[in-house]
């Protein structure tokens, strides 16, 4: 029998370095949002992606930050657990960047038992005397770290990054099956589009207060439909959501249902709701519900 290698490689780093655009990059489609807002990702997301003799099971994880209120540990507890359980760490930062905004993360990663490769991601902005700076500079931070300079966004050493991945997995029968692409059902995948498009057209602390739960979704044979419900912590925020006479609220079930045809590959109907749900984010029992306490 040939030789298979199967193992998990999860994707750590500050918010906003472009780590849900590589785990796109490698899986070929849209698992993870990506705005230019921070903590887009809450969860812990994984991409599947299978070759005759592999498979890679990646994890994009939240931003590390400091957390500052239940929802925020919540996500830091997906983030520690992507330590326990890798066989390969990527970690990722963007030019300019001088270290992870949590000491004891970067700790970690120093004394890390497996594998742990660098990405120094965005090269493509950087002049080549800053770019050689900063390879100095990681490698003096983390000299027992694989220094990768790439950029995400233009597809820059991905293959290269993705074929040295495979080398460092480990010889194992796949876990999942083959034509699997996500661990998450299909409902994740529309709520996520919802929220990308609220943390898209709205501002401040808007987006943040927001989560999303779809609670029908009928799928026939040339159309799905949904119900989706925003769900907001205050009586003004519904009324942003909504906007003047219900245009806001509009704009976001077009975008969602362009993309989520695009991602499903049939006609989408959505019906969106809005709904208050005071303190969502501080309570444990409400946060459970939505799969941040696991």
């Amino acid at each position: 029998m040939a030789e298979h290698k199967a193992g998990f490689v999860n994707i750590i780093g500050n918010p906003n370095v472009g780590k849900s655009t590589l785990m796109n990059a490698f899986v070929g489609e849209k698992l993870s949002i990506i705005t230019s807002k921070a903590q887009t990702t809450r969860h812990r997301i994984l991409g599947i992606v299978n070759g005759d003799d592999f498979q890679m099971i990646l994890s994009d994880t939240p931003g590390i930050i400091k957390p500052a209120y239940e929802l925020q540990s919540s996500m830091m507890d997906f983030v520690k657990s992507a330590f326990e359980d890798a066989d390969v760490l990527l970690y990722m930062v963007e030019i300019g960047e001088k270290a992870l905004k949590d000491e004891a993360f970067f700790e970690k990663i120093k004394n890390s038992k497996i594998p742990v490769l660098l990405l120094l991601n965005k090269v493509d902005t950087a002049t080549q005397e800053l770019l050689e700076e900063q390879v100095q500079y990681w490698q003096q931070m983390l000299p027992n770290v694989e220094l990768h300079p790439i950029s995400a966004l233009s597809n820059f050493n991905i293959k290269g990054v993705f074929e040295r991945i495979i080398e460092l997995l480990p010889n194992s029968p796949a876990y999942y099956p083959k034509d699997q692409l996500t661990d998450k059902p299909e409902r994740f995948f529309v709520n996520e589009t919802i929220r990308e498009k609220i943390l898209l057209n709205y501002k401040k602390e808007i987006p943040y207060a927001v989560e999303i739960e779809t609670e029908e979704f009928f799928e026939d044979e040339d159309i799905i439909r949904m119900r989706s419900v925003i769900m907001v912590e205050r009586d003004s925020q519904k009324g942003i959501i909504i906007g003047h006479k219900g245009a806001a609220l509009k704009r976001v079930g077009i975008e969602a249902r362009k993309d989520l045809e695009q991602f499903f590959g049939k006609q989408v109907h959505i019906e969106l709701y809005v709904k208050v749900n005071k303190n969502w984010r501080s309570d444990s029992r409400q946060l459970k519900r939505f799969g941040y306490n696991k």
